[in-house]
């Protein structure tokens, strides 16, 4: 049964997603925002391991009153978290392999860059991490499920956030990275956050309902 109150395992659970958030964000940052690297880098992981709990005592508090926000904000916290392992995974393979903008596939007129290719494997990374941390702290699915059945459901509705990330991301990352106000690296960034943000009610719909559902 769903209890809204924070619970100890809550406050681990929390400072562990804070502390991987803030690891996260530094890279994230450097490709973004060199400038604002230094300041950073040594003040995230505390900020963000002390932030996360004390966000989930206001969000116990305001569930009193609205039950499902205290759900809603585990699910929070953990988004927030895979979008950073999207990003921060997206960042080192676009930092240390061929170029993003180089062209992996060529179809006639249709091109596929080697962004879609790393795309693509930073959003499954980012979706193995979300699993785990989705059934075990934000839905606390049963462990008397069948393993085959729950797997199924979260492969069908992962593969739809899947083609709705990649798309979304690939196209803004397409339509842009010409642009000479940023970097391909920024560009990619930002279409990853639109990537991640278009999936999220579909993911946090689908995880509920579908897969973790009671």
């Amino acid at each position: 049964m769903q209890t809204n109150a924070t619970t100890q395992r809550d406050y681990v659970f929390g400072a562990v997603a804070g502390i991987i958030i803030g690891l996260l964000i530094i890279p994230v940052i450097k490709a973004v925002k060199p400038s604002f690297y230094g300041p950073v880098l040594f003040v995230a992981i505390p900020i963000f391991t002390a932030a996360v709990p004390i966000g989930l005592v206001i969000a116990s508090w305001i569930s009193r009153r609205f039950a499902f926000i205290w759900q809603l904000a585990k699910f929070v916290v953990i988004g927030g978290m895979n979008m950073l392992v999207d990003l921060g995974v997206l960042a080192l393979i676009s930092s240390a392999a061929i170029a993003p903008e180089a062209t992996w596939l060529s179809f006639s007129a249709f091109t596929i860059t080697y962004y879609s290719l790393y795309k693509a494997s930073s959003f499954i990374v980012a979706n193995i991490n979300s699993y785990l941390w989705n059934k075990y702290w934000t839905f606390e699915a049963s462990e008397n499920r069948k393993a085959g059945t729950e797997f199924l459901g979260f492969f069908v509705v992962s593969l739809i956030g899947f083609a709705m990330n990649v798309v979304a991301a690939s196209a803004v990352f397409s339509a842009f990275h010409r642009i000479d106000s940023l970097t391909t690296s920024q560009w990619g960034l930002i279409g990853a956050v639109v990537g991640s943000i278009t999936g999220l009610a579909w993911n946090f719909i689908g995880y509920k309902f579908i897969v973790f559902k009671k």
